[in-house]
């Protein structure tokens, strides 16, 4: 192991100035950057994320994968404006783009819903790529296009044979959404547009902390949406869930979930579901961004050792 750092000296001047034009972005409208706690007595439940766990006087803690709960926590009891620039910790998380300690920039507006959130990710993606070109499809218009399949409608099956068509696996279940994930990553992602994509209104088995509502056609849908750079994943939104029960609900679906498919059954941060119940949670939408994936689209890098001072 090399004692050097695993970034270049330009690459670390270059990331220093993206931290500037961030802050400066987020002065120039007045939102609050907050600090939160790294470790937490709670872990996430997502069953597709795991916690670094850690010892802290002889009890469990857990290394936060995401500012989120903080955040929101803070939004119950002061409902401003706010975001976060820092690091997050995700446990068997380690390739060429990504690294179980990272840098994430996440914030929240209020009042706002995710289309209007998405505006804002692009005025950000602006400063820096000024040139490439922008484009915003439904999740039902990127299967329709590439696959000529509705994933709303369409069953567990169809999307079996669909990916047995297209994909070389083994694989199977009867978990129609493991099949919309696998299509999703192996024949759409690589096949978006070159320049900036952004991904919206997802199925509403997806919908993770966002809230359902209904699109254009009366479909229930997941407000959520993501962006990517060049077939990158970049950024992850939500018009944000409000209901204190739904949350609760949806904590314990991803137990369940955990416990049947055999993996670590964790705590949820109580606290979370509390602040929802008793505070003034506002209306808002809120995103994360990877920044050391941003860098590496900036800088044109292939891994993401080369936009981090330390590997």
């Amino acid at each position: 192991m090399s004692w050097q750092p695993s970034a270049s000296l330009p690459a670390l001047h270059q990331r220093a100035i993206l931290y500037r034009l961030i802050r400066a972005f987020f002065a120039e409208r007045d939102i609050l950057e907050l600090d939160v706690p790294l470790l937490s007595e709670y872990a996430t439940v997502d069953p597709f994320i795991n916690s670094i766990e850690a010892t802290v006087m002889s009890h469990p803690h857990y290394l936060q994968t995401s500012p989120e709960f903080y955040l929101k926590r803070f939004l119950a009891a002061y409902p401003q404006d706010v975001y976060y620039l820092g690091k997050a910790f995700r446990d068997d998380e380690k390739g060429q783009r990504h690294s179980p300690e990272f840098t994430m920039l996440e914030w929240y507006r209020v009042g706002w819903d995710e289309q209007s959130l998405i505006e804002e990710v692009r005025q950000l993606l602006v400063l820096f790529f000024p040139d490439m070109p922008w484009c915003l499809m439904s999740y039902r218009e990127v299967f329709q296009t590439y696959l000529s399949l509705d994933p709303h409608s369409a069953t567990s099956d169809e999307l079996r044979q669909c990916a047995y068509q297209y994909i070389e696996t083994s694989f199977d279940s009867d978990d129609k959404n493991a099949w919309l994930d696998l299509l999703f990553t192996h024949c759409i992602e690589p096949k978006l547009p070159n320049g900036i994509v952004g991904i919206y209104d997802y199925p509403a088995t997806q919908a993770a902390l966002a809230r359902v509502d209904v699109d254009s056609s009366g479909q229930q849908v997941a407000k959520r949406f993501e962006i990517y750079i060049d077939q990158i994943e970049l950024a992850n939104g939500y018009w944000e869930l409000a209901d204190p029960n739904e949350q609760e609900r949806r904590f314990n679906q991803d137990q369940e979930y955990r416990a049947l498919n055999q993996l670590p059954v964790l705590p949820y941060d109580q606290a979370l579901v509390d602040a929802l119940k008793e505070g003034q949670f506002p209306d808002c939408a809120g995103v994360a961004l990877g920044i050391d994936r941003l860098l590496m689209c900036y800088l044109k890098k292939a891994s993401i050792g080369e936009v981090i001072s330390f590997r």
